[in-house]
C-alpha cells in the first residue's frame, strides 16, 4: 500500500506542473487561462501564444505523463510484467492526469489532461498510444477540430486494448475505460459546440 501512496503523490506533483501557465507567464507575460478558451493546456497555448510555445507545452505535458508512469519501474518496484508493478503504474497514471487537471502549483486550475493522458498511455501501452496518435492526426487533419481528434483518440484506447491487443489484465482494461471516460467528460462542452457547429477550428499549417 505504501508504494501506491508514495508514487501516487510523486506522480500527482509531476502532473501538477502547470506548463502552459509557467511558459506563458515566464516567456510572454501572459496567463493563458485569461485568454482564448481559458484552458491551461497545449491547445490553448497554440491558439494564444503560437506554435513554438505550443510545441514546448505539448512536449512537456506528454513527458510528465510518461515519466510519472515509469517512476515505479525506474525505482524497481517489481518485474515489468508483475501485477503489482502494473497496478502501481496505473495509479501513477491516474494521479498524473488528475494533477494536470487540478494542479497544486496553479490553484487547482489546469487543463483537460489530453497531452498528459497521451503521455501516460505511452508509458502504459506504447502500441495503443501509436494508434491513438495516428487516429488523432487523421481526424484533426481532416476536420481541424482538436477536440474531435482527442475524443476519437481517447475512445480508441480501450477499443484497441480489448479488441486489437487482446489484453486480459482487468486493471489495464478498467484503466483504459476510466481514462477515456475522463477525457470525454472533460470535452463535454466541446461536444455540445461540435453538435451545434460552434466549435473553434485550428489550422497548424496557417501562419
Amino acid at each position: 500500500m505504501i508504494d501506491y501512496i508514495i508514487f501516487g503523490i510523486i506522480a500527482y506533483l509531476l502532473g501538477s506542473i502547470p506548463t502552459a501557465v509557467w511558459v506563458g507567464k515566464a516567456k510572454y507575460g501572459v496567463d493563458v487561462r485569461e485568454h482564448g478558451s481559458k484552458n491551461a493546456g497545449a491547445t490553448n497555448t497554440f491558439r494564444v501564444l503560437g506554435k513554438k510555445p505550443g510545441i514546448v507545452v505539448l512536449s512537456i505535458d506528454v513527458l510528465k505523463g510518461t515519466t510519472a508512469v515509469l517512476l515505479p519501474f525506474i525505482f524497481n518496484v517489481g518485474e515489468w510484467t508483475s501485477e503489482h508493478l502494473i497496478q502501481v503504474k496505473l495509479v501513477c497514471a491516474l494521479a498524473a492526469v488528475f494533477g494536470h487537471v487540478f494542479p497544486l502549483f496553479a490553484n487547482f486550475n489546469g487543463g483537460k489532461g489530453v497531452a498528459t493522458s497521451l503521455g501516460v498511455i505511452i508509458g502504459v501501452h506504447p502500441s495503443a498510444a501509436l494508434i491513438c496518435i495516428l487516429l488523432f492526426l487523421v481526424v484533426f487533419l481532416i476536420s481541424n477540430y482538436v477536440s474531435l481528434g482527442a475524443i476519437v483518440a481517447s475512445l480508441s484506447f480501450p477499443v484497441s486494448i480489448i479488441l486489437f491487443f487482446k489484453e486480459t489484465s482487468t486493471w489495464l482494461i478498467a484503466f483504459s475505460i476510466v481514462l477515456a471516460t475522463a477525457v470525454i467528460f472533460a470535452h463535454r462542452k466541446n461536444m455540445k459546440r461540435l453538435l451545434e457547429g460552434e466549435e473553434s477550428k485550428m489550422n497548424l499549417f496557417k501562419k
